[in-house]
């Protein structure tokens, strides 16, 4: 063969081993930017009807599956990652809240409201992809490991007395799901301090540098929220990994001088607020780790129908929805200091007041040395409400005394029209599921066979009104009481409530708490309503589909609520009577033997001198002070007279008789026996 062909040959080889590096490289490229991690950061503002402000942070982590990108993480938070591993963790939620969330003004048909509103204390439930016969055990690990992750006394919940195992009222887990809170657990920023530390940036770029300590512990309600869903041990999850999800919903109240201001319709004055003056601080620089960095402002669609409202009254009302002119907004109401990017709308809203609107700031154009600062003023007095659930679910205690008493769960009727009902029609007519889901502890006995239903004040047959009921009775020391209902009541109900009688049971000595005598907490009831779904359509365009946030209120989601926590007084023992004897037996043992141990211990110098001043004064003056002359003449120190030594050595052998005569009748006595 030529030379010349061969060389041919040889560069067609290299080109085509280039050629398919290139595109193996580039292939390679193309699949790692697929499955990257990711990570958004987003906040909303919701103005509140009761003078308040509502600020919600959303960060969202997500990491593609172990087997395509592997173990090893930029992003995702390693811990994370370890614990979904070891105990396989299918689905899990952990919830740190103080205070309770205020329904009535606040509202309950929203995304907000159902899937980010907790009850007081710590809640944990987790769903666990293991055999059925070692869910407790990997239950019991899983406390232990986030209560040395969070700080907090989450191990509290391994014990089988403060966890459950609920069926079908909680979620649609069954089996594998455990379910635990712990009430009257105190929150503080040892448990937000873990929780930043999960993010790429914590606290130091971003929107969680928003997080200032003391604005938001002053708040009237606060919950920090973490959940968890893997795809990890799915075979038919093929893109979908481990998904993270870090929320924390705070209400403020905006500390400004034009608070107290009144008009002449004798309305007062919605208080205006910044993020400076919400948060002491304003917002700098985002995180460079962050895919999206996003504020929302949101009104909600009764305020929208009050502002237009507002707007025709001025004559300045214009099309179907606000003006908007030269990125800035135009509304005898209100106004905005900084322009939105854009406008998100509400679309097909099943809400009668009408649809929301949201504002929307990218963060991409500030920095430190241009900070955003959002301020939102408010010209002129209005009033709305909240979209409410069908029913307002409340709970409290009956009777007295620390023998008896009952549990009453009382559902009233909220302001609603007959479009906004979407009910079950059967046989029977128009009926409204309610599900309701309670633990109660086991020292305190219900009895399941009391249950009474009462609609509109009137009794009614379980079998009219219960669709499916299941009860776990508790066991002593051993497990709670669960209680599991699917209510159907009549959609024009006006008030429903049941009722349940327990008795008080007896804790050993070892098993009260530190504040005994301050009562015992039952956990909140969950009040659930699957015919209504919390959900906001909002007009689609690529950036929306692209936030998280958006995308999360989007999805369907069932209308929950949480009642109050009840705590009941138990007989509880006088812990202060052992304190009292141990105090007055140890007071009188120390007077006792310090008065013995005084007169043991009396030094013999001090017995000699005393001995010796009383010979001087009984020898007389005269030869003293002779003696005394003598010894200045002489030039020597003087000493008085020896008459206490004598007395001294009469007092030793008194002493050495005292002895001998005690140990002759000893040795006498024990010769006698012999």
């Amino acid at each position: 063969m030529p030379t010349s062909t061969r060389s041919e040959m040889v560069r067609l080889k290299l080109v085509l081993v280039l050629f398919i590096l290139c595109f193996a490289s580039t292939s390679t490229g193309k699949e790692k930017e697929r499955i990257e991690e990711q990570f958004t950061e987003e906040l909303l503002l919701r103005p509140l009807p009761d003078r308040k402000v509502l600020a919600h942070f959303h960060f969202d982590t997500r990491a593609p599956p172990t087997a395509s990108y592997g173990r090893h993480h930029r992003i995702f938070p390693k811990a994370i990652y370890q614990l979904v591993h070891k105990f396989q963790v299918r689905e899990m939620e952990l919830s740190f809240t103080q205070g309770r969330w205020n329904y009535e003004r606040w509202g309950g048909y929203d995304p907000i409201a159902s899937s980010n509103v907790k009850p007081p204390g710590v809640e944990l439930w987790a769903v666990f992809d293991v055999p059925q016969d070692q869910v407790d055990a990997s239950w019991k690990n899983l406390t232990h490991t986030l209560s040395g992750l969070f700080c907090a006394s989450v191990n509290y919940l391994e014990s089988s007395t403060a966890y459950s195992a609920p069926d079908w009222s909680f979620r649609e887990f069954s089996g594998n799901l455990r379910y635990g809170t712990l009430p009257r657990e105190a929150i503080c920023t040892e448990n937000l301090t873990p929780w930043l530390k999960l993010l790429p940036c914590r606290d130091k770029a971003g929107l969680s540098g928003l997080m200032n300590r003391s604005s938001i512990y002053r708040g009237f309600y606060h919950s920090q929220r973490l959940h968890l869903t893997s795809g990890e041990f799915n075979s038919e999850a093929v893109n979908y990994g481990i998904m993270l999800e870090q929320t924390l919903t705070v209400v403020l109240e905006p500390n400004t001088l034009e608070s107290g201001v009144t008009r002449s319709s004798g309305l007062a004055l919605q208080p205006s607020w910044s993020l400076s003056s919400l948060f002491g601080r304003e917002l700098g620089e985002r995180c460079v780790l962050a895919k999206s960095s996003n504020v929302y402002v949101q009104l909600e669609g009764s305020l929208v129908s009050v502002l237009k409202n507002k707007w025709e009254e001025t004559s300045a009302y214009e099309a179907d929805t606000l003006s908007y002119e030269e990125g800035s907004l135009s509304n005898p109401s209100f106004e905005l200091s900084v322009s939105p990017n854009r406008i998100i709308k509400e679309v097909n809203s099943l809400h009668p007041e009408g649809s929301s609107i949201l504002y929307h700031y990218m963060m991409e154009n500030y920095s430190d040395s241009k900070p955003f600062e959002l301020e939102f003023k408010w010209k002129s007095p209005l009033v709305w409400s909240c979209p409410q659930a069908p029913l307002h679910a409340s709970r409290f205690l009956m009777g007295s005394g620390n023998e008896r008493g009952a549990i009453a769960i009382s559902l009233q009727a909220t302001k609603r029209s007959d479009d906004f009902l979407v009910a079950d029609i059967d046989e029977k007519g128009c009926r409204l599921r309610v599900d309701v889901f309670q633990v109660v502890p086991w020292y305190v006995k219900v009895y399941y066979h009391t249950l009474k239903l009462f609609v509109d004040e009137k009794p009614q047959s379980q079998a009219d009104i219960i669709e499916k009921m299941r009860v776990s009775p508790s066991e002593d020391k051993v497990s709670p009481g669960v209680m599991e209902l699917i209510l159907r009541l009549p959609c024009g109900v006006k008030s429903a409530a049941i009722t349940l009688e327990f008795d008080k049971g007896f804790l050993h000595i070892d098993e009260y708490p530190p504040d005994a005598n301050q009562g015992f907490d039952i956990p909140s009831a969950v009040v659930s309503f699957p015919d209504f779904q919390a959900t906001t359509h909002f007009l689609e365009d690529n950036s929306s589909n692209e936030s998280p946030l958006v995308s999360k209120m989007k999805e369907r989601s069932s209308v929950l609520s949480y009642t109050e926590v009840l705590l009941v007084p138990l007989t509880t023992p006088d812990f202060s009577m052992p304190y009292n004897v141990i105090t007055i037996t140890c007071t009188v043992f120390a007077l006792y033997f310090g008065s013995l141990l005084n007169a043991l211990r009396k030094r013999v110098a001090e017995e000699e001198r005393r001995l010796k001043s009383k010979a001087a004064n009984k020898s007389g003056r005269v030869p003293l002070l002779l003696s005394k002359l003598l010894a200045k003449v002489r030039g020597r120190p003087w000493e008085p007279p020896q008459a206490a030594s004598t007395s001294s050595s009469q007092i030793s052998y008194k002493l050495i008789f005292k002895v001998i005569l005690v140990a002759g009748i000893a040795a006498g006595w024990q010769y006698y026996h012999e």
